[in-house]
């Protein structure tokens, strides 16, 4: 029993470190929060191979600054769910979660394309033009309203019609 309890103290991990592995978790994933909403990272679900190996890279990278020293089984779990905790007090807490997400941004208006818009949101006009023609529009003249959505899709209203169609995913600052 002697033999076993310094392999159950270094399972456990220390106090005072477990507290600090728990701060500097919640720390780095604020900070990753802010970064990605200033990057313009919305839509992970339509990852090009760089944006993957750019997640994968940016997880390792921060992994020590989060666990720091702390190699315990207490310390990985703990850290696993602060970072659950969190995830789901952001997505819950309306306010802070429309600050991390943005909002819908109109791209063309009455025909006409808003390029201020297509600039700020990195959605060229060709990507937008060929997403309007993939669902049958063959002209912005044609749109009486496209925007882009939080997902990364574009909602479309034709010109004299009331029905909203939803177009596939563009690459755009949101979700690249």
């Amino acid at each position: 029993m002697d033999a076993l309890l310094p392999h159950l103290r270094d399972a456990a991990g220390d106090p005072l470190t477990i507290l600090f592995t728990g701060l500097r978790v919640a720390v780095v994933y604020g900070v990753l929060l802010a970064f990605l909403r200033l990057t313009g990272r919305r839509v992970l679900g339509q990852m090009t191979p760089f944006d993957l190996v750019t997640l994968l890279l940016l997880s390792n990278a921060v992994q020590n600054a989060m666990i720091g020293p702390d190699n315990s089984l207490v310390g990985g779990l703990l850290g696993a769910g602060v970072l659950l905790a969190m995830n789901r007090w952001v997505s819950r807490t309306t306010l802070l979660r429309r600050a991390i997400e943005g909002h819908p941004v109109l791209l063309v208006y009455q025909g006409r394309l808003l390029n201020e818009n297509l600039r700020r949101e990195d959605v060229d006009v060709e990507e937008l033009l060929t997403a309007l023609r993939e669902h049958g529009v063959s002209d912005p003249s044609g749109v009486a309203m496209a925007v882009l959505e939080l997902d990364g899709t574009i909602s479309v209203i034709p010109a004299g019609e009331g029905q909203v169609r939803r177009l596939r995913k563009v690459r755009s600052s949101r979700n690249r």
